[in-house]
């Protein structure tokens, strides 16, 4: 299973499109085989759940995301976490542990990256 984690600096992003980049994990059970780093390659509609689709990815997590986003995941069969905070391997190993649990935080806005907690 491969997990793509939002990235801001070492925690999870507040909105999935606006992160740094995607700390993507190699998961087999509950234990990491592997993690790489991918940049963002720019936010731009439609694009960002595509190119990790065809990264092979599996799971998604992040602080807050798009509908449209959610959507097309959904579409490629692609789990979506939303609501996550803190740093970014503690909340893999939670999700692992089965403790990690979406809260559907969806953004509405996209001119202020820091504001899709609160929708």
């Amino acid at each position: 299973m491969k997990i793509a984690v939002a990235k801001e600096g070492h925690n999870v992003s507040d909105h999935f499109g606006h992160c740094d980049g995607f700390q993507i994990y190699e998961v087999d059970g509950r234990e990491i085989k592997g993690s790489s780093f991918v940049s963002n390659p720019g936010h731009k509609p439609g694009f960002l759940p595509n190119y990790l689709n065809d990264l092979g990815v599996n799971l998604v997590i992040s602080g807050g995301m798009g509908g449209g986003a959610i959507a097309i995941f959904e579409e490629h069969g692609i789990k979506v976490i939303t609501g996550a905070s803190g740093e970014v391997e503690d909340v893999v190993q939670r999700y692992m542990n089965g403790e990690l649990r979406s809260t559907g935080s969806i953004c509405h806005e996209h001119k202020h990256a820091g504001e899709c907690g609160e929708y």
